[in-house]
């Protein structure tokens, strides 16, 4: 199951830049951010998946390079710094710049997936609870806060969605 995971990344990775979504990136800030989703959010966890416990993890190889906190703290200035105006510009209109900014996106994608899904217990309080192991634990707190963060994301993103749609349609009846 796991190479099929790391197919699927791969697959994933293929879709969005080599698909259309580079080239509609120049001119269209949504493609830019489809992009950035879709390396951050579909084919770092899949490739995560992918290598999760497997000899080439790298958390699992250097286990004290990747402190959990640490980490997170790096993939959010990564995230935010790519938001900027000047770096997101590079990223948008240069080979260079984009290459930059997915290599980095993928990277901080892939070590937050890995980070979830270790095999090792990452926190010394986990695992306090009847009848759970801290690393079940640790997994059940990490899907809560996987589901909960994406049913708040997709409320916010159809909301969102809504208010163009009826600003759309408004305008539509105003020419009309």
């Amino acid at each position: 199951m796991r190479n099929a995971w790391l197919i699927l990344g791969m697959l994933a990775l293929a879709g969005v830049w080599l698909g259309p979504l580079p080239q509609l990136a120049h001119g269209a800030f949504f493609a830019h951010m489809a992009m950035h989703m879709g390396v951050v959010a579909v084919a770092a966890p899949f490739l995560a998946l992918g290598i999760a416990g497997r000899s080439h993890d790298p958390v699992r190889r250097w286990p004290a390079l990747f402190p959990p906190i640490p980490i997170s703290l790096v993939e959010l200035v990564v995230v935010w710094a790519w938001h900027a105006p000047a770096l997101h510009h590079a990223a948008r209109h240069s080979a260079a710049g984009v290459v930059a900014e997915q290599g980095m996106f993928l990277l901080a994608g892939l070590l937050g997936a890995l980070l979830a899904l270790t095999p090792r217990p990452l926190y010394a309080h986990a695992g306090h609870f009847p009848n759970l192991t801290p690393l079940e634990d640790q997994h059940l707190g990490g899907a809560i806060m996987l589901i909960i963060g994406g049913i708040s994301y997709l409320a916010g993103g159809l909301w969102l969605t809504a208010g163009l749609v009826r600003g759309a349609v408004r305008k539509r009846e105003a020419v009309a």
